[in-house]
């Protein structure tokens, strides 16, 4: 499941079609030329745009040692600047350095802004990069705030309704209650932890009216930086480190029983699954809330506490973070689903509200 948002990119603009991921810095779209075939649903032609410029390897951006991208970047053989991103789910997306305008609301333009333009990529959409970091979507437009409502995922998944997105003031935002982001020193070089994500208090978890025994120092950065708790809309499920999960597992197991899947993991990265009836597993085991500071709670109802991963085959929508390759605490968004969730760069909080994201809002 992904939150997708179409913008509007180039002069004249070419609506692209990008997922919204707070969990990452950089924006790349799919560039593609004119005189290929078969391109992708939503590929930027940079001929047809004359805002377009690409970034040379002599830019401050194209430097070995920038701290903004998963691997250095590098002069190609046109002396053009390449970058490298890899994500937490393994894949990689790579391309040249360009700048480009994007429009809003007709008039509404932003100065040219740094984005990745991939030109071997077959994806049906890029990536709109908004976490803290400076060459994110979301720093370089000087955007105060932004908020996206994630609606229910239906199944087929394909009737999932769009959700809603804002870029500033949502005029929702009265009834939000908000957590303030945890800041660290800019000394703390922790290999494990990342300083542009969004990054919360959590408290403590509770699974049908119970408060698991887990400190909440484990949902807190420890000297290396693992345990940080992050809010991501680029992640689908949840991911706990371990002596959370562990504490989660336990619990989920006690609840259900021994009707549970041995050996079998969902995509790498979920690994307590079953057969048995959605409506049965809601009985047994109810709703989960994660608990974050100043009172602030996400509700996970009943339904969404096991996720359909196949015919017959449910899994907890929490997974363990080292299944995934991390060392953090990572809400996603199958768990932000009929939530408002606004990003608050301004104040430095993250801001949440129950709605109905199906509706028209």
């Amino acid at each position: 499941m992904a939150l997708i948002v179409s913008l509007p990119i180039g002069t004249p603009p070419q609506s692209q079609q990008m997922v919204i991921d707070t969990g990452s810095q950089l924006s790349w779209i799919s560039c593609h030329e004119k005189t290929r075939t078969k391109l992708p649903p939503s590929s930027f032609n940079p001929s047809l745009s004359s805002s377009f410029s690409v970034l040379p390897c002599s830019h401050p951006i194209c430097k070995p040692r920038i701290p903004d991208f998963t691997l250095p970047t590098s002069c190609d053989q046109n002396r053009l600047c390449h970058y490298s991103y890899f994500y937490a789910d393994g894949t990689l997306a790579e391309g040249n350095l360009v700048r480009e305008k994007n429009t809003f609301s007709g008039s509404r333009t932003t100065p040219p802004l740094i984005l990745g333009c991939a030109r071997d990529s077959s994806a049906a959409e890029g990536i709109l990069g908004m976490n803290l970091g400076r060459l994110s979507f979301a720093s370089q437009a000087k955007i105060p705030r932004f908020s996206y409502c994630v609606p229910v995922r239906r199944n087929p998944v394909r009737t999932t309704p769009p959700g809603a997105f804002y870029l500033g003031d949502n005029p929702n935002s009265g009834g939000f209650r908000y957590v303030d982001l945890l800041t660290f020193g800019q000394s703390q070089r922790m290999p494990n932890f990342d300083p542009a994500a969004f990054t919360v208090g959590m408290e403590g978890i509770r699974i049908g009216g119970k408060r698991l025994n887990i400190s909440r120092s484990v949902f807190r950065p420890d000297a290396g930086g693992a345990g940080q708790t992050m809010v991501d809309s680029g992640t689908e499920f949840t991911f706990l480190v371990e002596d959370a999960y562990v504490k989660v597992r336990e619990e989920i197991v006690r609840l259900v029983g021994s009707k549970i899947e041995k050996g079998y993991v969902y995509g790498g990265a979920l690994d307590l699954c079953t057969n048995m009836d959605a409506v049965e597993i809601g009985r047994l085991v109810g709703d989960v809330v994660l608990e974050l500071e100043r009172g602030v709670e996400i509700l996970v109802e009943k339904e969404r506490v096991f996720a359909d991963v196949a015919v017959g085959l449910r899994c907890l929508s929490i997974g363990r973070s080292d299944l995934l390759g991390v060392a953090s605490n990572i809400i996603g968004n199958f768990h932000q689903q009929n939530l408002w969730v606004e990003f608050d760069l301004v104040n430095r909080r993250v801001g949440f509200g129950k709605a109905d994201c199906s509706r028209s809002l």
